[in-house]
């Protein structure tokens, strides 16, 4: 599909979707359960992101999302009486079938070439808290916390991914210590470990959203295809040696070396302007 095609702007039916300034605010929204999650939800936000990857590259789309909640909390992971009661009717192929659609979520996020904010507010548990650890920067309230609590239910702290992620944003030993004990980690240590890019306070929890929309902003104003193919780059060496990352690393920049992003950037310098960067 051309650009001047673009692909119809998301509707989701139950949580909201609007792009202001080139950014895409994704907002759950179910504020008196704290935005648990439901079945419909898991499934129309996997959908949701393979559509916003699919427009990534349309110059009147986003360049950059926010994942928020509605209210005082980000997100309280799977809804206890709209899924986990369910779930005990399940036999195995039902139960693999929703643990399968639950990764495919946070799949659908790592694959998306738009960084994503996650704007974490009081409470990131459970599924909210891999949802979180997902996006590519997170900013926390002063007064909030991630709480990976899979064992605290009798689950394996190994869901949707956290194990493979979150030893690779704070390392092993303080996922170890995450993910088997499932305590609540608050934005202080957060901050300290890795986990938070950047803490603010949170007496209103609107300042938590309005700095994350903040910080989005700053990532779609600034080089579209060059942020792109970072983000591309960081989740593909993950599985490579350095031989292989090395090279990889020399593909991409050659073709960013080819982008007209690469002269401009040099013309404003020469010029003492900022940069006019083109989209895509």
């Amino acid at each position: 599909m051309s650009h001047r095609e673009p692909l119809p702007l998301p509707q989701p039916r139950h949580f909201h979707y609007e792009e202001r300034d080139h950014v895409g605010i994704i907002t759950l929204d179910r504020p008196d359960r704290y935005n648990a999650l439901t079945f419909a939800v898991y499934r129309e936000l996997a959908d949701l992101f393979a559509v916003i990857d699919r427009r990534a590259a349309a110059p009147e789309g986003a360049r950059a999302l926010v994942l928020q909640g509605r209210g005082k909390a980000f997100c309280s992971g799977g809804d206890v009486e709209d899924i986990i009661g369910h779930l005990f009717a399940r036999d195995t192929a039902g139960l693999l079938e929703f643990t399968r659609m639950t990764g495919e979520l946070i799949a659908a996020m790592r694959r998306c070439q738009l960084p994503i904010v996650a704007s974490i507010k009081r409470v990131a548990a459970g599924a909210g808290a891999v949802m979180a650890l997902a996006s590519d920067l997170r900013v926390m309230g002063r007064k909030s916390f991630f709480a990976f609590l899979f064992p605290q239910v009798g689950l394996s702290g190994a869901d949707m991914g956290a194990s493979w992620l979150l030893p690779k944003v704070v390392g092993l030993g303080h996922a170890s210590e995450i993910l088997m004990l499932g305590d609540r980690v608050y934005a202080e240590r957060c901050e300290r470990i890795g986990l938070a890019t950047r803490v603010v306070d949170d007496d209103d929890p609107q300042q938590v959203d309005q700095a994350a929309f903040t910080l989005a902003a700053q990532l779609a104003a600034g080089p579209h295809f060059a942020l792109r193919m970072t983000k591309q780059m960081l989740g593909a060496e993950l599985e490579l040696g350095l031989a292989a990352a090395i090279e990889a690393e020399a593909q991409a920049q050659t073709l960013c070396m080819q982008h007209p992003d690469f002269r401009e950037a040099h013309e404003a310098w020469k010029a003492g302007r900022g940069p006019n960067w083109r989209y895509p």
